[in-house]
């Protein structure tokens, strides 16, 4: 059948398994935006209040589904309003398909009205982008654009389609959905030669990342720890891998990281590395990094291997595959010295926890932990928060926790729970904070229409309060801008949006909000008041060492 580039565009996505599509409307793109009208049986478009929402949000359906998000926008501004969700999702390999409109291909390089060469501006942030040059190739554009996303390491793809591609016709053969590319085990050599490594190891750790998830290799990872009697610990990308009660599970790994898992690393005298990369957050000073350990790395991106530390062995493949090789070649451990070690360090833990009373970050995230399900995906934006959160979130299911780890941007929560909602039909929840959420507020408009169920829990200490922990530890105190003083008051804004709002002093306020949040059917924001100075520790300090961690601050440094 003969289609516009329009319609192709919209009839390959929906041949592509997309159901769900983000965006906002433009005069370069109006063309595809009347053919969603046209086929909104099929599709349904969320508009967001701003495109850098609409990014997010398909972000955070693509990490809670495992399917290639969505979101389309018009030329210039349109498309230049997507790059930080491009790059948000880029440095946390999550599979999304952007399509942009632009200028008609003879205007192009002219400086036309809203003209932008997106393709340029989104190269080092994209796996691979397109200026699509006829219709004729319009539809297997989007193929391979869905194909490179979800294949190897995920990642996002821009397709750049100029106007008069879209009102241009051309015959269209409907395809069936495209398979990624095949995976592939790492060579047999390498693992044999990592196995025996790993057998002579007395303190094996095991380590893994957001890989992992995209992997689906937990099973492997659960019978890699049982054999090797070890310890497991994560990067923020990997949290909600595998359940956070899991008995061999020691949280999170870093300069935020729990006391014992990093410190457990920091003893292992082998450290096997799935699916996660080794960056300054993790390693603190690399020169004085695991200088005990033989480093195994697994990765599906060879580039990753070998850029920031070395590994006595590195193999390129993919971790379920890789796994379900190096597992028989591994020989039952039983180490009764390490496994004393490691309960040592988790008392140590125990001693360090913040269980004061009345209502603090840690009490906060715990009060929320009674109301979530297995299913409940839960997304943050960047800050303080965001590590309370990572430290004592309570998760039984894969893809729960959508947090930005490598770009580390304010304000993609609202989206991304957006998102996440939508893909999983079920309630979400946002952690924020005041400063985060004043950068994707206007996304409440968008919850509100859409009926989105979300709980949204906004720690409120009136301060941008990492940096200004950061100002507190090594800048003497100079609060140079961190310090908010704004006047919002937000149970009335989130009336004025539509939204229903709580606030919530203390810890008995706050449970009552969150009961009642948590039986609404669209959005909650929940106001709970943070005090200014409390701290995200423990903290790894810059340049220090795993021997520097800081887990209580005096009161001279307070």
């Amino acid at each position: 059948m003969k289609l516009s580039g329009a319609d192709i565009i919209v009839r390959t996505l929906i041949e592509q398994g997309a159901t769900t599509v983000f965006g906002y409307p433009g005069g370069q793109i109006i063309n595809v935006y009347d053919s969603l009208y046209k086929y909104r049986e099929e599709i349904t478009h969320i508009l967001t209040a701003h495109e850098q929402g609409a990014a997010h949000a398909a972000d955070g359906y693509a990490r809670a589904t495992g399917k290639a998000g969505v979101v389309i926008a018009t030329s210039g501004p349109g498309a230049t309003n997507l790059v930080t969700g491009i790059a948000t999702a880029y440095l946390d390999s999550i599979p999304m398909v952007a399509i942009t409109g632009n200028v008609p291909t003879t205007q192009l390089g002219t400086d036309s009205f809203q003209e932008i060469d997106i393709t340029g501006i989104t190269l080092p942030i994209t796996k691979h982008n397109y200026v699509v040059g006829s219709v004729e190739e319009l539809a297997d554009t989007i193929r391979e654009a869905f194909r490179l996303a979800l294949s190897g390491r995920p990642g996002p793809v821009l397709i750049d389609v100029p106007k008069d591609i879209q009102t241009a016709t051309c015959e269209f053969t409907e395809q069936e959905p495209i398979t990624p590319e095949p995976r592939q085990a790492a060579k047999e050599i390498r693992i044999r030669d990592a196995a025996e490594c790993i057998n002579l190891s007395q303190r094996p750790f095991i380590y893994f990342g957001g890989g992992m998830t995209t992997s689906g290799a937990q099973d492997e990872l659960k019978e890699l720890a049982e054999i090797l009697d070890a310890p497991i610990g994560c990067s923020l990308m990997g949290i909600s891998a595998i359940p956070t009660d899991y008995p061999r599970f020691l949280g999170m790994q870093g300069m935020h990281g729990h006391y014992a898992c990093s410190m457990a690393m920091h003893r292992a005298d082998c450290i096997i590395a799935l699916g996660v990369r080794f960056n300054d957050r993790v390693t603190g000073n690399r020169a004085k990094f695991a200088t005990h350990a033989q480093i195994v790395h697994i990765d599906v991106d060879g580039a990753e291997l070998d850029k920031t530390v070395s590994a006595a062995h590195s193999m390129r493949g993919d971790l379920k595959l890789t796994l379900q090789k190096l597992i028989p070649l591994l020989q039952q451990k039983k180490l009764p010295e390490w496994r004393k070690t490691i309960e040592g360090l988790k008392a140590e833990e125990r001693r360090t926890l913040d269980n004061r009373d009345g209502l603090t970050p840690r009490s906060a995230v715990l009060t929320l932990n009674k109301y979530l399900n297995e299913n409940t995906p839960v997304a943050t934006d960047v800050g303080q928060h965001q590590m309370w959160t990572a430290q004592n979130i309570s998760l039984k299911k894969e893809r729960r926790f959508l947090s930005s780890g490598g770009l580390g941007t304010m304000g993609f929560g609202m989206g991304a729970a957006m998102g996440a909602a939508i893909g999983l039909k079920e309630r979400s929840v946002l952690v924020t904070g005041d400063g985060g959420f004043g950068m994707c507020l206007n996304e409440l408009a968008t919850a509100v229409t859409y009926k989105i169920p979300m709980v949204i829990l906004l720690m409120n200490n009136g301060v941008l309060g990492m940096v200004r922990q950061w100002q507190t530890l090594f800048f003497d105190k100079h609060y140079s801008n961190t310090v908010l003083e704004r006047k919002t008051d937000f149970v009335k804004l989130a009336e004025a949006f539509g939204a229903t709002g709580y606030h919530a002093e203390n810890l008995t306020e706050l449970d009552e909000a969150l009961k009642k949040a948590f039986s609404a059917d669209g959005p909650v924001v929940v106001e709970c008041m943070i005090d200014k100075d409390e701290f995200v520790l423990p903290m790894l300090p810059p340049g220090g060492s795993m021997d520097d961690i800081i887990t209580k601050v005096g009161e001279s440094d307070e």
